[in-house]
């Protein structure tokens, strides 16, 4: 027994040593394998700072190089040119910190934004809150007030019960007023023809509307979710009213029949008519088969509108509010000329508060834009401008992203327009007041421009650009298809990743940032704009298309011409003019 002991403590402590000379050997491995293995002391970058980054401006990865600007605070000189390719101005893993760093500085500005607007909707929430409460409280007083603790606590408790149910009835009282005054089950007096409001057909499948752009179809399957959401609570409300036993009972069924005799379902259902009164509110009639087959069942649902709410009152000062107009450019050097006239009237002399950024591809005709914009600066005392070169073949998408990057003052409202569009100061308002850092981007449907030479019957007649900017259905239309012009923050643009720059040509970039923006959480404000114009200008159709997609082109060269009723004059302008000759003949003193 003592030797079994004996034996263990022996084995315990040959077992110790053992792991006590392993130990000691793994440190003396670690130690030497630091001192062999750590890389010297030296001023090279780590592997980090040699790797290039997609989003970097090396000209090996086709970014746009070095930038020099004019204008404000982030620019260094007036009017210079810069290059788009060249050395870098900086290591590419700096400039790639720096922009994620001032990322994160307006990201963290437009949080501080968002939560003080918070806090001032809270307060004023509260205010409400309050308000009410007291109100309640001064209904709920009665006679008793004043006679003991727990009969005065009673009476309020009363009173604030009385009083929220009083207001209940009110809304309830208003809703039915709605009713009433709503054309639902008689008609009223109306001046002329165009003052009806006319319905809206539908069926399961399809909307029958009247109201269309050139985009919408006189059919269609509901697109927007709101309208899909209203049609299909609509009808489930109907079938649930048709298939409740009292409702049958009450609207003609069996006597003493407490079962519904026929289960309703959508197959059942046949069309539906709808339309809003836009202070009222909108009806519905929709109509399903019955039991027979010559008997139906109508029934007729009413949605009003209620009361109108306060939601926000602020003050907004766009006084310091800078927009930078971002302008991609190809050759097209005389519509330039005339963008820049435009420029300098509404921007530079009535606005003030404007940074034109130009890119240009390529090197042709360079000398003669650099030339208008010199001329305007000088003329026009005009030194918040940037001319931005790019020796590559033309993108829409690749300039626009390339003239928003190289801005260097902060966070500016970004314009992205054509050299053939017409703006006024009235816009120039409209894209600040509808933008706003962190909540919203405006995307503004602008009025298309007919062929002046159509409108006006000859080019002799037309008149000066500026007169022809007028909103009727002979001179022009909404472009309600068309998402390239934009007034959106830089922050919000680097938020949301910027445009595609794959995309080649003109074209296809527009959609794809903009379908983002409907993707995120930002509002998108989608408005006609009375002061944004696309100026007319001819459309060729290359012969070398198939014919599928060259007649597509014609068809829509046609839209952009003129107007339906137009066409039609110039389609019939040889019987048209045989009408006229036929008058002469017939009334010669006349003529």
């Amino acid at each position: 027994m003592i030797h079994a002991v004996m034996l263990r403590r022996g084995l315990l402590t040959w077992v110790s040593r053992i792991g006590g000379l392993l130990v000691l050997l793994c440190c003396s491995l670690s130690l030497l394998y630091l001192m062999t293995c750590s890389p010297p002391h030296s001023n090279s970058p780590p592997l980090s700072h040699v790797l290039p980054h997609a989003g970097s401006n090396h000209p090996s990865l086709g970014g746009p190089g070095p930038v020099i600007g004019a204008g404000p605070a982030g620019t260094r000189g007036a009017g210079d040119i810069a290059q788009s390719r060249g050395p870098p101005a900086a290591h590419p893993y700096q400039v790639l910190l720096q922009e994620r760093e001032e990322q994160h500085r307006l990201y963290i500005s437009s949080l501080k934004k968002q939560i003080a607007q918070l806090k001032e909707d809270l307060q004023e929430r509260s205010l409400q809150l309050k308000r009410v409460q007291e109100s309640l409280k001064t209904a709920g007083k009665g006679p008793a007030e004043g006679q003991g603790g727990d009969t005065e606590s009673q009476t309020g408790g009363l009173g604030e019960v009385q009083g929220a149910k009083s207001q209940q009835s009110d809304l309830q009282e208003y809703l039915r007023t709605q009713l009433s005054k709503a054309e639902v089950t008689s008609g009223t007096r109306l001046p002329n023809e165009y003052a009806v409001v006319p319905f809206e057909s539908f069926t399961l499948q399809r909307v029958y509307q009247l109201e269309m752009g050139l985009t919408r179809h006189p059919e269609e399957k509901p697109v927007r979710k709101d309208k899909r959401d209203e049609l299909g609570e609509v009808l489930e409300m109907a079938l649930r009213s048709l298939n409740t036993p009292s409702s049958q009972k009450k609207d003609g069924g069996p006597a003493g029949n407490t079962q519904t005799s026929k289960v309703y379902t959508p197959s059942d259902f046949v069309e539906g008519i709808t339309r809003t009164e836009k202070d009222k509110g909108t009806l519905y009639e929709l109509t399903f088969r019955g039991e027979a087959s010559h008997e139906f069942r109508r029934l007729v649902l009413f949605r009003p509108f209620g009361p109108l709410l306060k939601i926000k009152n602020e003050r907004m000062d766009t006084t310091n509010v800078l927009i930078n107009i971002i302008v991609p450019l190809s050759r097209r050097v005389d519509k330039f000329k005339q963008f820049m006239q435009n420029f300098r009237e509404v921007c530079v002399r009535q606005d003030g508060r404007v940074h034109l950024t130009v890119v240009y591809f390529g090197k042709e005709q360079m000398s003669e834009v650099r030339s208008t914009l010199e001329n305007t600066s000088r003329e026009a005392s005009f030194k918040n401008y940037t001319l931005l070169q790019l020796d590559e073949e033309f993108s829409r998408g690749r300039g626009l992203d390339v003239g928003a990057r190289a801005w260097k003052g902060g966070n500016v409202l970004l314009f992205f327009c054509d050299v053939d569009i017409y703006f006024t100061t009235d816009f120039l308002n409209t894209c600040r007041l509808n933008a706003q850092p962190g909540k919203k981007v405006f995307y503004p449907v602008l009025f298309s421009q007919y062929n002046p030479a159509l409108i006006y019957g000859s080019p002799e007649h037309t008149p000066p650009v500026e007169q022809q900017l007028v909103i009727k259905k002979d001179t022009g239309f909404w472009r309600d298809f068309g998402f390239g012009m934009t007034c959106q923050y830089r922050s919000d643009f680097i938020n949301i990743g910027g445009f595609d720059i794959d995309i080649k040509g003109w074209g296809g970039e527009d959609v794809h940032l903009y379908r983002k923006y409907l993707h995120s959480s930002l509002l998108v404000v989608r408005a006609p704009s009375r002061g944004l114009f696309h100026l007319w200008h001819e459309k060729h159709c290359a012969d070398e298309l198939p014919p599928d997609q060259y007649r597509m082109c014609m068809q829509s060269k046609a839209m952009n011409e003129a107007s339906h009723g137009q066409l039609g004059m110039l389609f019939f302008r040889h019987e048209i003019e045989a009408h006229l000759r036929k008058q002469k003949q017939q009334n010669p003193k006349k003529t």
